[in-house]
């Protein structure tokens, strides 16, 4: 069935290669389509197109749709183009007349429009929600190593103590910039598109306000042509928050994996969640986080796949937006897999106490020396010679006892003050 059959067959390899895997995808947007379906419904209702009794067995026959979806039995056969065709159909089966009137006022294009946007709206709740949990553990990953010196590295060469504490929280705080994105993004995706038809509104008197408040949006889509414009635009400013996202998981991950590697040493993992090597029986691989590295880079690049295919689109629906859904959904189900199996990871993380006694860190400490002579009145560039020629002379001998006092520092790290932005943050998606 086809939304837009008038009768005659198409040719089935040109099916095959329009449909392409839109079935399969459609299988997660299927909900929300009737979601969308039962609140154009009550607005028809409202405005007279529907009865009552009409409307009560709609009502109930999406009611029976949508537990076939929560249940896993509901399915796309191939005879059918998409969700939108399958859902009309069995409405159509079940109530005759009354099903085929589900589709007045409204275009596929419509359909699709309103899918995404209640679609992304709940991932990228889903997805804070989990950044909330990863930021959690790092925030209390920071309060019990706070006291544990680590190597901090510039161009890749030893340079001044750092500490587990603000290697943790600073994740964590990074995390707040990639819900500052997702929020961005969320006010984007909360506005219904609903009612905009093929891209220019209807002759039928729809109240798009009833829509809007059936649907929880907080705001509306006004202009149709700007509605439909949006498609593209919603799916590409979610990647974007996505990789911003991914960018910080992608980071963190590398740092794992060099800090796993034995010429540094500084941390570990259980052998359960380690693979080991086909050949070389002293490997524990950080697979997890290598492929979570990979993941979260592939992830980076979807903005930019969906601006090729929107890029110089002219205004109106064009079958190029089809392809957005092949990346931006399994894209989404990526960045959340990656979330979860971080976290679950993380929360096992073994730390080494110990790294800085060695000597090839004793260098970490010279600008505390250098810093304790300016303090004692030696002018900075003077301090900074005396330091430098004991190095030289390898005459070095550092003192590591750090304290650091400012805010943000290894002795002030500021954990309630980060957790007070995350709150901030995130409660803009969550209120």
């Amino acid at each position: 069935m086809k939304l837009w059959d008038k009768g005659f067959s198409t040719d089935k390899k040109i099916d095959l290669f329009t449909v392409g895997n839109d079935r399969e995808l459609d299988l997660v947007l299927a909900k929300y389509d009737v979601i969308g379906s039962l609140a154009h419904a009550r607005m028809l209702h409202k405005i007279g197109l529907l009865t009552s009794i009409e409307m009560d067995k709609l009502e109930k026959e999406l009611a029976q749709i949508t537990r076939m979806i929560e249940d896993g039995n509901f399915v796309i056969e191939d005879e059918f183009e998409d969700v939108h065709s399958k859902v009309e159909f069995m409405l159509t089966q079940k109530l005759g007349d009354t099903g085929k009137k589900i589709h007045t006022a409204r275009s596929r294009n419509d359909q699709v429009l309103v899918d995404v946007h209640l679609y992304l709206r709940a991932e990228i709740k889903e997805i804070s929600a989990m950044m909330q949990g990863f930021f959690d553990l790092l925030i209390e990953l920071a309060e019990t190593h706070k006291e544990t010196l680590l190597p901090g590295y510039t161009h890749f060469q030893v340079a001044m103590p750092s500490s587990f504490g603000m290697w943790f929280s600073a994740y964590a705080e990074s995390l707040i910039d990639d819900v500052y994105m997702l929020n961005a993004a969320y006010q984007i995706v909360d506005q219904n598109p609903l009612g905009s038809a093929a891209g220019y509104g209807s002759s039928f008197p729809i109240d798009r306000d009833h829509t809007t408040a059936e649907m929880g949006f907080s705001d509306l889509k006004v202009n149709s042509v700007a509605a439909q414009m949006s498609r593209g635009k919603t799916e590409r400013s979610t990647a974007f928050a996505m990789s911003s996202v991914a960018g910080t998981l992608s980071k963190f991950a590398m740092d794992i994996c060099l800090y796993m590697s034995q010429n540094f040493g500084f941390v570990s993992f259980p052998d359960e969640l380690t693979t080991g090597s086909s050949i070389m029986p002293h490997k524990k691989n950080p697979d997890v986080f290598e492929l979570i590295r990979g993941k979260c880079n592939k992830v980076q690049s979807l903005p930019y796949e969906l601006t090729l295919i929107i890029n110089n689109l002219p205004s109106g629906y064009h079958r190029d937006l089809q392809l957005l859904k092949e990346g931006l959904i399994p894209g989404i189900q990526a960045l959340k897999s990656c979330l979860e199996m971080f976290t679950f990871s993380l929360s096992s993380i073994q730390v080494n106490r110990n790294i800085t006694d060695q000597k090839i860190y004793d260098y970490l400490f010279t600008v505390e020396e250098v810093n304790k002579l300016v303090q004692e009145g030696t002018p900075f560039r003077d301090a900074y010679k005396i330091v430098g020629e004991k190095v030289v002379e390898g005459n070095f001998m550092p003192d590591k006892e750090v304290v650091h006092s400012h805010i943000g520092s290894i002795g002030n790290l500021g954990l309630d003050r980060i957790k007070a932005k995350m709150e901030k943050a995130n409660g803009l998606i969550h209120s």
